[in-house]
């Protein structure tokens, strides 16, 4: 299944209400589009709307936690984020509310989408072809401003009598339908939906495209990226439209360019000729590579981009080749094949320069490579030695404590307790993170503490959307807390899974009551 199915549902339930307005209205019910919206649709409706559909997409095979492309796209998302709140786009009604999350998906198509709630969707394939980070920034911003003015409220606010349940309904059923590779469900629930007509995403006004338009790019600007960068991505995207579409560029049949919006950036980019133009730099070329290997991971496709070691044409920049050096050995590792990892690597660390970024993906990959080939330690003490409070290095690094702990065949080592203590700190303000729970639990497993692992597995399918899934492993755990077996007999961890049973099953209990339908028996 491809979460572009889910957005195009998304579409089929926003295209099937009447306009909330027409552009002879604008000018005189909305001189900006954010300024109000129908009371139909709060900032409350809209955020239970958007959790309930990524409850679903986090289970979706194709929602990828890659935490170092993760860790890119954020750090521009961030830089966004906090640039819309200063220049207030991000009201106070909104700030503490909806999600402000970026996520990716793993597909080779050029796409980005905005959900209910602050949730900004992105395809490994955008990652892929934006020329420059600043390219990228321009279609997050775009993203970014449909959510801060209020763009799918106000295509659903006209229908007071619109159910949000119905409409995350409809998506999810299509959801199940690409589940199971059934063309005509899809079309089923589209049609009986009255939105047959969508073809494409979230279908904005041109109008609305305008408005993204115009607060994306004084957003990007004002936060630090080169207002060439929109300029260059409207090219692509210009000449890309000239072609015959093959699937490659979905955004623009979400995104359709007219020739206003194009004149629109050109005169923009034109006003900003004195800043500095778009570049790609090392840092941004290493990500493209890694995006372009984790968005098609068949044995195929991987074969090819090992062949391009080989093949690199040395009359290219010395960090194109690096870059696509380090993607022929990512390759490698999802081929199982450390061998030929570790001298692609070293020829592509040979090409490196000093940028910090850069060799951080480095000594990520390397660590990588000796974890596969049994080498914890060896991981386990590059990881630490340029541990940098990141989010990735904190998820490889507990990794190679769980490896070096398991390879001593020991049930506790400094490096894992510090590790663990280390995830904990993290999930308590990310409650969202799966990944953290999941290594979570198999550290505490390790360790011998088994409700903690088990309230770990129950916060990890928390976590994915499955709150069916960590019922069941808390109530393994009160089990487990009254069979009095040694690593289960914790007072306070018992405690603490009976609040997370009632706080879960309540949740469960209104998400049913919301749809109509009668909570599962257990």
């Amino acid at each position: 299944m491809k979460l572009s199915a889910l957005s195009l549902a998304l579409a089929a339930a926003l295209s099937c209400l009447p306009p909330a307005w027409s552009p002879a209205q604008a000018q005189v019910r909305l001189p900006s589009l954010g300024d109000s919206v129908s009371e139909d649709v709060g900032v409350g409706a809209e955020k239970k709307l958007g959790d309930e559909i990524m409850r679903q997409v986090r289970r979706d095979p194709d929602y990828i936690d890659d935490p170092l492309l993760l860790d890119y796209v954020q750090t521009a998302w961030t830089r966004l984020v906090n640039t819309a709140r200063a220049r207030g786009d991000i009201g106070a009604d909104t700030d503490g509310v909806f999600a402000w999350e970026a996520f990716l998906v793993r597909d080779r198509s050029f796409n980005a989408f905005a959900f209910p709630g602050g949730y900004v969707g992105v395809h490994l394939g955008l990652i892929a072809a934006a020329g420059t980070q600043d390219e990228l920034a321009s279609v997050l911003g775009h993203e970014l401003s449909h959510v801060t003015q209020r763009h799918i409220a106000r295509s659903i606010a006209s229908s007071s009598r619109q159910s949000l349940v119905g409409m995350a309904a409809m998506i999810l059923g299509v959801m199940a339908a690409s589940r199971a590779n059934s063309g005509d469900g899809i079309n089923a629930a589209i049609v009986g939906s009255q939105a047959a007509m969508m073809q494409g995403q979230l279908n904005f006004s041109r109008d609305m495209e305008r408005e993204a338009d115009r607060v994306g790019f004084n957003v990007m600007t004002e936060a630090g990226f080169s207002p060439q960068g929109m300029g260059a991505m409207f090219e692509k995207l210009e000449n890309a439209s000239r072609l015959n579409d093959s699937g490659n560029y979905p955004y623009l049949r979400s995104h359709p360019l007219t020739s206003e919006r194009i004149g629109e950036a050109r005169t923009r980019a034109q006003a900003s000729a004195t800043a500095a133009p778009a570049v790609p730099t090392p840092e941004h070329l290493v990500m493209q590579a890694r995006a372009r290997v984790l968005g098609d991971t068949t044995v195929g496709a991987l074969r090819r981009v090992q062949a391009q070691s080989g093949e690199s044409d040395r009359s290219l920049p010395t960090a194109e080749r690096m870059a696509m050096l380090y993607g022929a050995a990512l390759a490698s590792v999802q081929l199982r094949e450390p061998q030929r990892a570790q001298a692609t690597l070293d020829a592509a660390r040979a090409l490196a320069g000093n940028e910090a970024p850069v060799r951080r993906a480095m000594a990520m990959l390397q660590a990588q490579i000796w974890l596969d080939s049994g080498a914890a330690d060896r991981a386990l003490a590059a990881v630490e030695a340029i541990d940098d409070g990141s989010r990735p290095l904190m998820l490889l690094r507990a990794q190679a404590a769980l490896g070096a702990a398991r390879g001593a065949g020991l049930a506790r080592t400094d490096a894992l307790r510090r590790s663990t203590d280390v995830l904990q700190t993290w999930v308590a303000d990310h409650p969202q993170d799966a990944t953290a729970w999941s290594l979570l639990a198999q550290a505490n497993t390790q360790q011998g503490l088994r409700l903690r692992a088990v309230r770990a597995e129950a916060e990890e399918r928390a976590a994915l959307g499955d709150l069916s899934g960590a019922i069941d492993r808390l109530r393994a755990g009160q089990r487990m807390a009254r069979s009095g077996l040694p690593g289960s007999t914790d007072f306070i961890d018992a405690s603490v899974i009976d609040a997370r049973l009632r706080q879960i099953d309540a949740l469960r209990r209104q998400l049913y009551a919301d749809a109509n339908r009668p909570p599962p028996r257990d």
